[in-house]
């Protein structure tokens, strides 16, 4: 456990905002240094979104795992972030895992993951309750989980809290002792046992042999069913699927508790680009909002940000609603009101081969493009010299994205189905060095980090291999976070 100054690490914060790295991003959740990952303690109380997630405030690697945390109440206005929570005694001395939040008497609590490992390397977990003081800290209260459950590894983590039939539960990631992944279930007990927490058992899927760990899980109840998500690791890459070195997703169906039987449909990725990982959901006013982490674990030599002493970021937060067994994500109708409306620019074209435009730096784009007799539709983002494309293949029905045109950071593609018909509809927002794009209302969802290599506002063209019949939409410029 190395030695963490938190005065020190505040007052680097304090001068550290406004961030203005070359690839800081505008609207994207990020720190002035160190690496961030999983999105941690999501939880509406008291008229506020509260926010953790995991944070190295010492480095850009995968060491000294931190809990930072701020607040929002509409998605534009956050508070400055802050150190909450870090390693501090002989339960989380080698990390402060992930973890959930939930609201409790008027009370934000959090349960997360200790990490302690022994002088040869062996893990021991623990699920341990916390409590956000008026500071911005979390005060470490007890532990409720000593350990792993018999016939399960030490990778035992990543608690989520829900309530079933008015009785709190916490679903949890863990592997057994065949090296499988799966999602286990806690259940607290009534306060005249105690209080205690007992393990109800493995929620029984259609995926027995899926991975060798199950990451980050959520359990969440919509109008028309139950939905898993996880993050599922040591999936073998597909022509269209599982593309990434770890995916994030879902299956959604009906989960009997008394049975631990999940009746459910097929697994559906969440996030289609290169950096999307760990997705956690609070439920506030009816809806679920997502925040996912935009990176990758196990890759962080290739985001050229860490040369500035910063790594990744968090994604805009997502509405998911769910239709027909489906997850369509939505970013929050909170984020209309970055959109400058001075600048808002009408995209009309009729019977053109391209459409080109330049972006403002920072921007959201929606798009329906007709597409006629074209059967390949080319979306660009060019800066300069460097390109990153979203091809299109109508007859296939098959998205590509492209980042091999661009010169820092990681390359490669990505292939995913996607049905389209007569009309490709698109949401895309652009920040300095994030883009996420929303396809089909909704229906898939990529996410991507880039890093330009000059400093050029970006170039929408679009394209088509034959006349599009039409392309519509609108441009906004896009206002930054406000820190306060």
């Amino acid at each position: 456990m190395r030695c963490i100054d938190k005065n020190q690490i505040e007052e680097k914060l304090q001068q550290g905002y406004p961030l203005s790295g070359r690839w800081h991003n505008g609207f994207h959740l990020e720190m002035p240094f160190g690496l961030i990952n999983d999105p941690n303690g999501l939880v509406f109380a008291n008229g506020q979104y509260h926010i953790f997630f995991q944070w190295n405030p010492l480095g850009c690697e995968h060491k000294n795992k931190c809990w930072a945390y701020t607040s929002t109440s509409d998605f534009v206005h956050y508070s400055r972030p802050k150190l909450a929570m870090q390693p501090t005694d002989a339960h989380d001395k080698d990390g402060c895992y992930s973890g959930c939040g939930f609201e409790e008497e008027g009370c934000v609590r959090v349960l997360y993951t200790c990490n302690a490992k022994d002088e040869a390397g062996v893990r021991t977990p623990a699920q341990r309750l916390g409590t956000l003081l008026a500071d911005g800290t979390v005060r470490k209260d007890e532990i409720i989980v000593p350990g792993e459950a018999a016939g399960y590894t030490a990778h035992f983590r990543d608690p989520y809290v829900f309530v079933r039939d008015g009785r709190r539960c916490f679903v949890l990631g863990a592997q057994n002792e065949a090296l499988q992944g799966r999602a286990v279930v806690y259940g607290e007990m009534a306060a005249d046992n105690g209080g205690n927490w007992e393990f109800m058992g493995e929620i029984k899927t259609m995926y027995p042999d899926f991975g060798y760990m199950w990451e980050c899980p959520n359990l969440l109840q919509f109008a028309d069913g139950d939905v898993l998500m996880f993050c599922p690791q040591g999936l073998t890459a597909e022509a269209y699927a599982y593309q990434n070195r770890y995916q994030s997703g879902y299956v959604s169906g009906r989960l009997n508790l008394d049975s631990m039987v999940m009746e459910h449909g097929a697994f559906h990725e969440l996030d289609r680009g290169f950096d999307f990982y760990a997705p956690q959901v609070l439920e506030a006013d009816g809806r679920h909002i997502m925040l996912g982490w935009m990176g990758m674990p196990e890759e962080e030599a290739f985001y050229s940000s860490a040369e500035e002493g910063w790594i990744y970021s968090l994604t805009v937060p997502r509405e998911l609603i769910l239709q027909d067994g489906v997850i369509y994500q939505q970013p929050v109708a909170e984020l209309s009101s970055l959109r400058q409306q001075q600048s808002e620019r009408q995209v009309m074209a009729a019977s053109a081969y391209e459409y080109q435009s330049l972006l403002p730096e920072l921007c959201e784009v929606k798009l329906a493009m007709q597409m006629g007799a074209a059967a390949h539709v080319k979306l660009i983002l060019a800066y300069g010299e460097e390109k990153l494309m979203f091809c299109y293949d109508r007859l296939r029905q098959v998205m590509t994205i492209d980042r091999n045109g661009m010169k820092l950071g990681a390359r490669g593609v990505r292939s995913f189905m996607l049905s389209a018909e007569d009309v490709l509809k698109l949401q895309l927002f652009v920040d300095k060095s994030a883009v996420e794009i929303f396809f089909q209302g909704g229906r898939e969802v990529a996410s991507m980090l880039i890093f330009p290599g000059t400093e050029t506002v970006p170039q929408l063209i679009v394209q088509g291999d034959a006349r599009l019949d039409k392309i519509e939409g609108s441009i906004w410029e896009l206002s930054a976070h406000q820190y306060v």
